[in-house]
C-alpha cells in the first residue's frame, strides 16, 4: 500500500515529452479530485497534468477526501503521482493556489501558509487576461445540507460512494469490451429532478456571492457539474470533477474560459497506444 510521500515517478515522462505535446493555457482550475477514494480517476487526471502547462493552477477544493480516508484507508500509487506532479509544477514556476473544500477541510487550518510552493487560501480573486475578476472558492458554504445538517451530508456521501463503486466496476467492463468511459453515477444524478433543482439553486446562490464581492464572475466546484453560464450579469464557472466527468476549467491567453473534458482525450490516446501494441505483437 503506497503512502502519500512515495516515489516521484509521475514526472518521468516530462523528459521525453516535447513542448508540442502539451496544451498551453494561462490558467487551469481543477477540483473534486477525491484522492483517497476508489472512484477517483487519478490516471486520467495524471494524463491531463502531463499534457498541459499553465502560468496558474488552482486546486479548488476536495483534492483529498478526508471524510473517506477516516473511514477506510485507500491510497494508490497513481494518487501519489498526482500530488508529486502538482508539486513539480510548482517547483518549475507554475503559481499553484489551493482553496480547500469540505472533504479536505483540515487544510483550512493552514490558510495563508505556503507548502512546497503551494499557497493555501480560503478563497482567491483571479484576474483574467481580459481584466475580468473572478471569485474562486470551493462552494460548500452554499450547500444547505453541508451547512445546516452535517450528518445528512455524510449519509449522502455514503450513498454516493456506493454509486461510485458500481461506476468503477461498470467502466471496467466497458473498457474490457473496448467502450470509452461513461459515468453511471452522473447519469443517475442528473436524471433526478431534485438534483437538477439543487444545482440551479446552488449556481444562483454562488453568483449572488460574487455580486456581493463586486467581481465579474465566480469559479467553484463542489457539485460535480461543470458549467459556464451567465447569471444576471455574473459569469458562473464550475470546473466539474475528476470522479465522474473528468473536467477542468481552463483560461486561454485572451481570457476566454472553456470547460475541457479530458476523458475522451485520454481514451483516444490510450486506444492508439493499444493499437500500436497490438500491431507490434508477433504473428
Amino acid at each position: 500500500m503506497a503512502g502519500p510521500v512515495a516515489d516521484q515517478s509521475a514526472g518521468d515522462d516530462d523528459a521525453v515529452e516535447s513542448p508540442k505535446d502539451k496544451r498551453r493555457y494561462r490558467s487551469i482550475f481543477i477540483s473534486d479530485i477525491h484522492l483517497g477514494t476508489r472512484g477517483c480517476q487519478a490516471d486520467i487526471l495524471l494524463d491531463f497534468l502531463k499534457h498541459t502547462e499553465s502560468d496558474h493552477l488552482y486546486l479548488v477544493g476536495d483534492i483529498i477526501d478526508g471524510w473517506r480516508l477516516r473511514r477506510s484507508w485507500f491510497w494508490a500509487q497513481s494518487h501519489n503521482d498526482v500530488i508529486q506532479k502538482v508539486l513539480r509544477k510548482a517547483r518549475k514556476g507554475t503559481r499553484v493556489i489551493y482553496v480547500p473544500g469540505n472533504h479536505d477541510e483540515a487544510a483550512r487550518d493552514y490558510v495563508d501558509l505556503h507548502f512546497g510552493g503551494v499557497a493555501v487560501l480560503m478563497e482567491a480573486i483571479h484576474t483574467g487576461a481580459d481584466g475580468r475578476r473572478f471569485l474562486v472558492m470551493h462552494g460548500d458554504a452554499f450547500d444547505g445540507v453541508v451547512k445546516y445538517a452535517r450528518w445528512l451530508a455524510h449519509l449522502g456521501d455514503w450513498a454516493y460512494n456506493i454509486a461510485l463503486t458500481l461506476n468503477t466496476w461498470f467502466n471496467a467492463l466497458r473498457r474490457r469490451f473496448g467502450y470509452p468511459y461513461w459515468s453511471l453515477s452522473a447519469y443517475l444524478k442528473h436524471k433526478v429532478k431534485n438534483a437538477v433543482d439543487y444545482i440551479s439553486s446552488f449556481e444562483v446562490a454562488v453568483a449572488e456571492e460574487a455580486r456581493r464581492h463586486r467581481v465579474d464572475g465566480v469559479i467553484c466546484g463542489h457539485i460535480h457539474h461543470a458549467e459556464i453560464r451567465d447569471i444576471d450579469g455574473v459569469t458562473y464557472c464550475n470546473d466539474g470533477d475528476w470522479v465522474e466527468s473528468c473536467t477542468a476549467l481552463v483560461e486561454h491567453g485572451d481570457g476566454r474560459m472553456e470547460i475541457v473534458n479530458w476523458a475522451p482525450e485520454y481514451e483516444r490516446r490510450h486506444s492508439r497506444k493499444r493499437s500500436r501494441e497490438t500491431l507490434a505483437l508477433p504473428a
